[in-house]
């Protein structure tokens, strides 16, 4: 017998179907389908840097969220590049579940690109973020650099413990706290121009630690065009409490003579060092017969006598001359109430023809010099590690050649490990803003994002 359906019957019989088929394909009805919203997504930077073959780049924190959806139910990855020979889709890889995912490039050329970072929800909706990213050159010693952001310019570092490093910036006036052990951007940060009154650049170039003062000297000579500008005239002090990534900075006293004080000194003593005419209107700092301080520490036992080295001039200013120190006998109260400067006799060290960058001892009065080129701002003349034992008259001791083949010039030393022990270890910092890192030709001190401005920090093995 025939059965027959009626015309209602069938078109219940087809909608059943419907649903079923749309379940077994794993697909949402429109009904469900509307009760998502879009997703969100946040990058905790928009720019980002990294190298070719880096150990620990900087990383990105990715924040999802779908209303009317579990968090751990949303997608995150890569979805496009813009230039895939710098980092593709396949070198971006994003770990973590839940509303918070961390997201790490590896760089695979040197160059920029445009990441697009998606998120896709439930019922198919998606969103999108573009992160900005440059890679710089793989490097020698890759394993043991880190990269510090945010700037390019680094000039001189003290240690505040707990890994953590404090550094200044010769072409602002701003000191950042960053972790010695990761690539990243600093952990804070501290404008003292406004502390000081100061709106134009200290030249910040170096430092030394006594206790919980921090004192800061500018580089006391003209700027490049051979011009005076007073601000780089300026020492000046600051109060450290906590430590690690707890450290906070205090401006304290400052003094703004030191360089009048040094010329009028070395003209009582018969201009040998030439510190008047390495001062005149239009003499360039950067010349062997210039006028440039870029090292500061403290003589051995003392917590009042400091030594200024020189960058400029060599003594005598010729090639093969000797590194310039200039003791001077009250720096704390110079710096910290401003008091005129006493100075005393000066210390010449050879070094190979080159001149002080920096000077760092550790508690033991066990110091060491970077030397460098008073002239080069890259590394087109070469660097050495010097060891000393901060007595005149004692020859310093050739630790390490150091590497000229990469972006930058050494310019600091953070602390000083025990020199006897074997594979005792040294963290020196690079200057970059003089170099090219991503190949268009930008000087990394000019480049627009300051996440794409960066510092090597490369560990060396200096005891034994």
């Amino acid at each position: 017998m025939l059965h027959q359906f009626s015309l209602p019957g069938r078109g219940a019989a087809t909608a059943a179907g419907g649903v079923l088929l749309l379940a077994a394909l794993g697909l949402d009805t429109p009904a469900h389908a509307a009760s998502y919203g879009t997703p969100t997504i946040g990058l905790s930077v928009s720019y980002l840097s990294g190298a070719v073959g880096a150990s620990g780049d900087p990383v990105v924190t990715v924040t999802v969220a779908q209303s009317g959806a579990d968090a751990s139910a949303l997608g995150v990855a890569a979805s496009a590049s813009s230039k895939p020979s710098v980092a593709g889709t396949g070198d971006v890889t994003v770990a973590g579940t839940g509303s918070t995912r961390t997201l790490a490039v590896s760089a695979r050329g040197r160059g920029y690109t445009d990441l697009t970072v998606k998120v896709t929800g439930l019922g198919g909706k998606t969103a999108t973020k573009t992160l900005h990213y440059a890679a710089s050159a793989a490097v020698g010693n890759a394993a043991d650099t880190r990269y510090l952001t945010g700037s390019s310019d680094s000039s001189a570092a003290v240690d505040v413990g707990g890994g953590y490093v404090v550094v200044a910036d010769d072409e602002s006036n701003t000191l950042r706290l960053y972790d010695r052990s990761a690539s990243g951007g600093p952990v804070r940060s501290w404008d003292v121009g406004s502390k000081l009154g100061l709106s134009k650049e200290i030249d910040i170039e170096a430092a030394a630690r006594v206790g919980d003062t921090i004192y800061w000297t500018g580089s006391l000579g003209n700027n490049k065009d051979g011009v005076y500008k007073s601000p780089r005239n300026t020492v000046f002090t600051t109060t450290v409490t906590g430590s690690g990534a707890g450290t906070q900075l205090k401006v304290g006293g400052s003094y703004k003579k030191l360089r009048d004080d040094l010329v009028a000194w070395d003209k009582a003593n018969g201009n040998r060092l030439g510190f008047a005419a390495g001062t005149a209107d239009g003499e360039a700092p950067k010349q062997i017969d210039g006028f440039n301080v870029e090292g500061l520490e403290f003589a051995p036992g003392s917590t009042t006598t400091a030594y200024l080295g020189f960058r400029a001039p060599l003594v005598p200013p010729k090639s093969g001359g000797k590194a310039l120190i200039v003791p001077v006998t009250n720096f704390d109260k110079v710096a910290g109430s401003g008091a005129k400067a006493v100075m005393g006799a000066p210390i010449e060290l050879d070094l190979g023809g080159l001149s002080i960058r920096d000077i760092r001892k550790n508690a033991a009065d066990q110091y060491l010099i970077v030397a460098g080129s008073w002239a080069a701002d890259d590394n087109s003349d070469p660097y050495a590690l010097y060891s000393w034992d901060g007595v005149a008259g004692h020859a310093p001791v050739k630790r390490i050649d150091l590497p000229t083949s990469d972006p930058g010039g050494w310019e600091a030393v953070v602390d000083v490990p025990d020199l006897s022990a074997p594979g005792a270890r040294a963290q020196l910092i690079t200057d970059a803003g003089s170099a090219d890192l991503y190949g268009d030709g930008t000087e990394a001190k000019d480049l627009d994002h300051a996440e794409w401005k960066k510092s090597r920090a490369v560990w060396f093995t200096v005891g034994g």
